[in-house]
């Protein structure tokens, strides 16, 4: 069963890299069509995160009022009310509510999607199904890689966010219809699931941090990789084609890299040999005709751990408070994602170079190791604690 439960959840969540991938894909076309710098362009894909900082709390509340299954759900059909909004609007400030709209539907969906996962497969296979669950965003935004660029060539830019909401919005029935939760997280959470101890907050901190720039990198790779490329002398639709085939390869790595630390554990050393190769892979983006080996060295190698980042989310808090512990997750996740676009928009403009704007994305995938160093540090702490303390108390002293 969690097994078709995870199917349903990738095929649906495959919506929220279709409708964030809108934004990257037609915004040459967008900002020609309202005169916008690339800041601007920037600042409208990183709205998309913006409600995170604000929702994330509430969002993470809301599982003790509500199923699983109904948040989640209401979550694609505001992903897909804000695909249309943005799809119909004929002012730049009508696309920033749409893409608000969208922001706040792929909260709730990405938070219990997550939630979901980890309840399913809790002490078992987390980092296969985790791996597994997030690569459903990489395929969702090379979906869009590939056929955005063609449909705005055929038809505007408007077709893209009304395509993206049609999927959103078969996805929210989808789920309402035929997901089912676990039988032990059967119903919303209980009154007392919001009080995290000392070593759970540093603990969702850490995987807050890892998650949010490992993604940050990842973006910065999707948004300014095809226009190295250009610089390069490829077309516009050949270099959007060369960058998403390391999306659709992460699909597989994944997977596999989810597997392999399942199985054989040594994370950190897995995740210090990704990063070194998502660093190397924005560095030979830069090199002339290396943009195809860059994009293989970043689809297999560099974003593999993607699942074994995210699983941290399900380590980090115990589960009868993981809803309220998803959320300060996701509140991290969405104040850096929601940064570092306009950051390397800004950085883009006054250097006038997307290499500058990848420098950045360097920086952003190599803070993934401290932060994933950190976790397990505390971790440990947190195991040598308990242990100290079932031996105080088995040796009749208090604690």
């Amino acid at each position: 069963m969690r097994w078709r439960m995870l199917s349903l959840l990738f095929f649906a969540r495959v919506g929220l890299g279709l409708q964030f991938q809108t934004m990257a894909s037609s915004g040459d076309a967008f900002a020609m069509s309202f005169g916008l710098a690339y800041a601007e362009i920037g600042l409208l894909i990183g709205l998309f995160m913006a409600p995170g900082l604000f929702l994330a709390l509430p969002a993470g509340f809301s599982g003790r009022y509500a199923s699983d299954r109904l948040l989640a759900g209401g979550g694609l059909a505001a992903l897909a009310l804000g695909g249309v909004m943005c799809g119909l609007a004929n002012d730049p400030t009508l696309v920033a509510l749409g893409r608000l709209m969208a922001g706040a539907g792929f909260l709730f969906a990405n938070l219990y999607f997550t939630k979901m996962v980890a309840d399913w497969f809790d002490g078992r296979e987390i980092a296969t199904a985790m791996s597994i669950l997030v690569m459903s965003w990489p395929f969702g935004i090379a979906m869009g890689q590939a056929g955005y660029a063609w449909l705005i060539e055929l038809h505007g830019w408007r077709v893209p966010f009304l395509s993206a909401a049609i999927y959103c919005a078969l996805a929210a029935v989808a789920v309402l219809m035929f997901y089912r939760p676990p039988e032990t997280h059967s119903g919303p959470a209980s009154k007392g699931a919001f009080q995290l101890s000392r070593t759970e907050w540093a603990l969702i901190v850490c995987a807050g941090v890892a998650w949010a720039v490992f993604n940050a990198g990842y973006v910065v790779y999707l948004s300014f990789g095809p226009k190295m490329l250009e610089v390069h002398g490829l077309s516009s639709i050949a270099a959007a084609g060369v960058i998403s085939v390391g999306s659709w390869l992460m699909i597989v790595s994944g997977a596999i890299c989810g597997q392999i630390v399942d199985r054989f554990g040594r994370r950190d050393v897995v995740l210090i040999i990704c990063m070194t190769g998502a660093v190397a892979a924005l560095v030979l983006l830069s090199v002339p005709s290396a943009g195809l080996l860059a994009s293989l060295l970043f689809g297999l190698i560099g974003m593999a751990p993607a699942g074994i980042i995210m699983a941290l989310s399900g380590q980090a808090v115990a589960p009868e408070r993981r809803a309220f512990g998803m959320g300060i997750f996701f509140t991290i996740y969405y104040a850096i994602m929601t940064a570092a676009p306009p950051v390397s928009g800004a950085i883009f403009d006054t250097v006038g170079t997307p290499g500058a704007a990848l420098i950045f994305g360097m920086c952003l995938f190599a803070a993934v190791v401290p932060a994933a160093l950190a976790f397990r540090l505390v971790q440990r702490q947190g195991a040598d604690r308990l242990v100290k303390g079932e031996t105080k108390c088995t040796s009749g002293k208090p604690f």
